[in-house]
């Protein structure tokens, strides 16, 4: 990713330990510099309209892209759905050290803006979810990468690019990551 990156977008690399989203920003404060940060989750899967999550926001107040689901409500009934807009004024805080923005600026924190989305939403974190996201988007249809193979049946499966589906395969609701690792999601 470096090297594909290179130029292209500023770098900042974390070693010898991931610092977590708030001590990779408390990394970035002197290149973030005095703006707000947009901080979006790579394994959340939502239609959220960003633009229109980010319209009229105060920039005084963290404003986090929310979920109702009182079965994982962070502050009352709303779970956080990965998406954050963050001051300086909380940036600055931050330290370059192993930490989360909900451990270091957000749990007690009884002024934080909270946008309900009322779409779908997939925290990617395991196989069934990034499985549930990749059926979600597609309308219920197996999700198959650029250059592979499916000679074989699929069904509610996610085979990623240059995978193969030998002709004698049945896969269900599975994750085909390559030749030699396939992920069963029950």
């Amino acid at each position: 990713m470096e090297a594909h990156l290179a130029g292209r977008v500023h770098l900042s690399i974390e070693e010898p330990e991931a610092l977590g989203t708030a001590g990779a920003l408390g990394k970035l404060r002197d290149w973030i510099d005095g703006r707000p940060v947009l901080v979006i989750n790579a394994d959340a899967w939502h239609e959220a309209d960003l633009v229109a999550f980010a319209a009229g926001w105060d920039g005084e107040r963290v404003r986090l892209l929310t979920v109702l689901d009182p079965s994982r409500g962070t502050w009352g009934d709303h779970h956080y759905a990965g998406a954050a807009l963050i001051p300086w004024s909380h940036v600055a805080r931050l330290r370059p050290e192993p930490s989360g923005l909900y451990e270091t600026s957000w749990r007690g924190d009884d002024d934080l803006d909270l946008v309900t989305h009322d779409g779908p939403f997939f925290d990617c974190g395991t196989p069934a979810d990034y499985l549930a996201a990749n059926l979600a988007s597609s309308g219920g249809r197996s999700v198959v990468g650029r250059a592979a193979v499916v000679e074989g049946t699929l069904h509610e499966c996610v085979v990623w690019p240059g995978a193969a589906v030998r002709p004698h395969e049945r896969l269900r609701q599975a994750i085909r990551a390559h030749r030699h690792m396939t992920v069963l999601v029950r």
